[in-house]
């Protein structure tokens, strides 16, 4: 038998695997937008796909798991515009507020492809995933590329990472709430908030 023959058959098996774990995950982004996250369940999630009950467990145990799996995409999808929000920054407050609008306007477009409303109540997202992890490096990355330049108060860069991932996913939630979403406005507030609220954060030796 040649090496040719013994080969594609994995590969064949390896893109059903990509080809059902994506198809999960689409069908789950639909059922999310239509009934909303805590109505949605596994059942709802597997009637969107042409997989047997069975099938859905292979990949995950449980539609938290499906909507982790969601979140850890939009974030290795949104890591690359953050870094160019960061490259092309004149100054720190034009990339707090960069970031903002880039983050804004991703969810945005994000929750309208399938052309419904999102149900904001939803668990909470992991920050230990390697995704979320990875967008937090950057965010402190570029907080602590600031702070040395000193163009931001040297402050706590792990402190002010966090805290601006929290204001962006909380305002960014408030945000898709109203109706239509106003990403100008959210990202104002947002920036407007971390730069006033850093003079009266303690500084770092």
């Amino acid at each position: 038998m040649s090496e040719a023959a013994v080969v594609e058959p994995i590969g064949k098996r390896e893109r059903t695997k990509v080809a059902n774990r994506q198809a999960i995950l689409v069908a789950a982004r639909r059922v999310f937008a239509k009934l909303g996250y805590e109505a949605a369940t596994v059942r709802d999630i597997i009637r969107g796909t042409e997989l047997a009950s069975g099938t859905f467990y292979n990949y995950f145990r449980s539609k938290e798991e499906v909507f982790e799996a969601l979140a850890d995409d939009g974030a290795r999808r949104f890591r690359p515009i953050l870094r160019q929000a960061r490259e092309n920054a004149k100054s720190f407050e034009d990339y707090l507020h960069s970031a903002f609008v880039a983050y804004f306007r991703f969810i945005v477009e994000d929750n309208q492809q399938e052309g419904l409303p999102i149900d904001q109540r939803r668990p909470h997202v992991r920050m230990d995933t390697p995704e979320m992890s990875a967008v937090y490096q950057e965010v402190r990355q570029s907080l602590e590329d600031a702070i040395a330049h000193g163009d931001a108060p040297r402050v706590d860069a792990d402190y002010l990472a966090c805290a601006c991932i929290g204001i962006a996913q909380e305002v960014g939630s408030a945000m898709l709430r109203r109706s239509p979403p106003d990403i100008a406005a959210a990202a104002d507030f947002a920036t407007g908030l971390i730069l006033k609220g850093l003079q009266g954060a303690p500084r770092q030796g």
